[in-house]
């Protein structure tokens, strides 16, 4: 199993599912049991969920365990998570009221593509080693 997980990608794919599965169980339970307004379920499973993914990317995914700046990471990852919920929430809408789609199969749709564009900016903007080596104070030699 651990070399299995020892690709980006399928880290990310584990990562990604169980925030995944987090924000669609929050969703049904708002939704279905308390009939939230699926739009607002959406984005309040979205923020729980938030935390999950954020923990899971960061110290497992991209295997980063400096607190550095971490504070900067956070909120770089807000900021493409953000931009997901957006993805997110527009695609949802689309399939919901335009392809009249069960709003559970249209939070799948839209999980999927929203995580194939927060992937590229995960890795590329926020846990971005290149990037974050240049933030980071240089250390004395020894």
């Amino acid at each position: 199993m651990k070399r299995f997980t020892q690709h980006l990608i399928v880290r990310f794919v584990i990562s990604g599912g169980t925030s995944a599965f987090v924000n669609i169980a929050i969703l049904s339970l708002l939704y279905y049991v308390f009939h939230v307004y699926y739009l607002l379920a959406s984005i309040i499973s979205f923020l729980i969920s938030f935390v999950v993914s954020l923990v899971l990317q960061k110290f497992w995914t991209f295997q980063d365990r400096s607190m550095v700046d971490a504070h900067v990471q956070a909120g770089k990852y807000l900021a493409t998570s953000l931009v997901g919920l957006a993805i997110n929430t527009v695609i949802l809408y689309i399939c919901v009221e335009h392809f009249h789609f069960y709003v559970f199969l249209g939070q799948l749709v839209a999980g999927g593509v929203t995580a194939c564009c927060t992937f590229f900016l995960s890795r590329n903007y926020v846990f971005n080693s290149t990037q974050m080596a240049l933030t980071q104070p240089l250390q004395p030699k020894p």
